[in-house]
């Protein structure tokens, strides 16, 4: 796959979407295969996975620290629908799935503070 670079974005940008498409690769068949009593979160969960894509085009175009905060939000949003999901009594994720979902967002997370961190220090 060629990965080509938008010279208007930022380097970290593209950089934290490369690494957060790894949870979504692994998170979408996961959600596909939700069983149809569970549509509702599945659709809500589908909207914050890929909502935060746009959140972070979104924040590397405007290069704004407000916009980096709303894709923290996201991922917050994110986190607590991948916590709902393995709860006992929905089994929409095993716990061994969460575990790894929940790794993969914070590795995301990790480069989004530190993006925001930036961000601050140049406002």
């Amino acid at each position: 796959m060629t990965i080509i670079r938008d010279a208007n974005s930022s380097p970290t940008g593209l950089a934290i979407i490369e690494k957060y498409e790894e949870a979504v690769l692994y998170l979408y068949p996961i959600l596909q295969r939700c069983p149809r009593g569970h549509g509702n979160v599945r659709d809500a969960m589908m909207a914050a996975l890929f909502d935060q894509i746009g959140l972070f085009y979104s924040a590397a175009k405007s290069r704004q620290p407000s916009r980096l905060y709303a894709a923290d939000a996201n991922l917050a949003t994110l986190r607590f629908w991948l916590r709902f999901a393995v709860n006992p009594k929905l089994r929409i994720l095993a716990p061994r799935q969460h575990r790894h979902a929940l790794r993969l967002l914070a590795e995301v997370g990790a480069m989004l503070g530190q993006w925001i961190k930036t961000a601050k220090g140049n406002g």
